[in-house]
């Protein structure tokens, strides 16, 4: 009786499982299918963020050219009103401002030197380290007021050169 109800059973559950295979093998298929799309659009998704930020970093370079070119524009404008103003004003005045700007640069090369000189043979006086003196004076403020005179000669040669 066994393999009356066996067999009849048995080759149900094996035909149902056979049937259900295509199924199991379609989800399975399906799945995978809806992984990878996931895949490809998180891709695209990231692709899409760098291109944004590529944008993005164009825009803010185009913007930065415009506001240096317009600084530059700015400056050059100033140059040339005050070099206008002076004209109009007379002779003597546009050799006074030819001259404003070397004494002032010879001035304050002149007093930091005489000062610097003056401490440093005050400290070989009283024997102290000259080390602890080159400390004091050279601050850092007192070097870029000096850097400033001295590169605003070198900006002032080039942008001439450059007929800014």
């Amino acid at each position: 009786m066994f393999e009356v109800i066996g067999g009849g059973v048995l080759g149900s559950l094996i035909g149902g499982l056979l049937r259900l295979a295509p199924e199991v093998l379609k989800w399975l298929d399906r799945k995978s299918e809806r992984e990878h799309e996931l895949a490809m659009f998180e891709r695209q998704v990231d692709l899409e963020k760098t291109r944004g930020q590529i944008r993005l970093d164009e825009i803010g370079a185009q913007r930065s050219m415009a506001v240096d070119t317009g600084v530059l524009d700015a400056f050059s404008a100033a140059i040339n009103q005050q070099a206008e103003m002076a004209k109009a004003a007379g002779g003597w005045a546009v050799k006074a401002s030819a001259g404003v700007r070397p004494i002032i640069t010879y001035w304050v090369w002149a007093l930091y030197s005489a000062a610097f000189l003056l401490l440093l043979w005050i400290t070989w006086q009283v024997n102290r380290d000259p080390a602890q003196l080159v400390k004091l004076v050279l601050t850092a403020d007192f070097m870029a007021l000096l850097g400033a005179i001295t590169n605003y000669w070198f900006l002032d040669r080039t942008l001439k050169a450059r007929g800014l």
